[in-house]
């Protein structure tokens, strides 16, 4: 689903990715853990396609990203790669369907049916009953899973999760991380996780450290 080779990232005359490779197949769930400031963002935000390396290859799903025009790499990035932040990101003004809907209604698709995707999502996930209430009327363990939905609505080649419980209490936080896994059972759905969480490092198939720009 993913392969990543020789990547590499400076500012400046510092190297914070100093010749990262990383597979990850279809259904898979790895984890990425480290101390700050050892690359684990960068790698992520590179991996995701929100920046570029300086040098090194990245195929998603096939597509060698790092070859198409900035416009072209935008339309992959809304239609093949999900984000989960740890900050849920949601718009406040937007009710949780709309915020759920808003990659595909960048995407174009057709609006009556990505309406009823959503739904199906929320659903999913236990909030159909918050499908039409604003983020500032949830809880913050609603407003994750309404961003979990978001980033499963153009059914993404795989998703990223930078600290996804991070921002949550206990229980959850357990709750996200069972999610996960079951939308893997569910949908083959493939995650990078950067966290700190060890208990969710441990859970997934693969855990992996960042030490000094280099994956261990």
């Amino acid at each position: 689903m993913l392969e990543a080779t020789n990547i590499r990232k400076s500012y400046g005359t510092l190297d914070v990715l100093r010749g990262v490779d990383l597979t990850v197949d279809d259904a898979e769930i790895v984890s990425i853990v480290g101390k700050s400031g050892a690359g684990k963002s960068t790698l992520l935000h590179i991996l995701g396609t929100l920046d570029r390396p300086d040098t090194g290859r990245l195929r998603i799903g096939g597509e060698e990203v790092f070859a198409l025009r900035d416009r072209d790499l935008a339309t992959f990035r809304n239609q093949r790669i999900g984000f989960v932040f740890q900050f849920h990101h949601l718009l406040p003004e937007f009710t949780a369907l709309e915020n759920v809907c808003i990659p595909a209604y960048i995407a174009k698709s057709d609006v009556d049916a990505t309406e009823r995707k959503g739904m199906e999502f929320l659903d999913y996930l236990g909030l159909a009953d918050r499908a039409h209430h604003k983020p500032a009327q949830m809880s913050g363990g609603e407003q994750q899973r309404v961003a979990v939905a978001r980033a499963l609505i153009n059914a993404p080649a795989i998703v990223f999760a930078d600290e996804p419980s991070g921002n949550l209490d206990s229980a959850s936080s357990q709750e996200l991380h069972d999610l996960l896994f079951q939308l893997r059972k569910d949908f083959r759905q493939s995650f990078i996780i950067v966290t700190h969480n060890e208990e969710l490092a441990r859970m997934s198939d693969r855990r992996l450290e960042m030490i000094d720009g280099i994956l261990v």
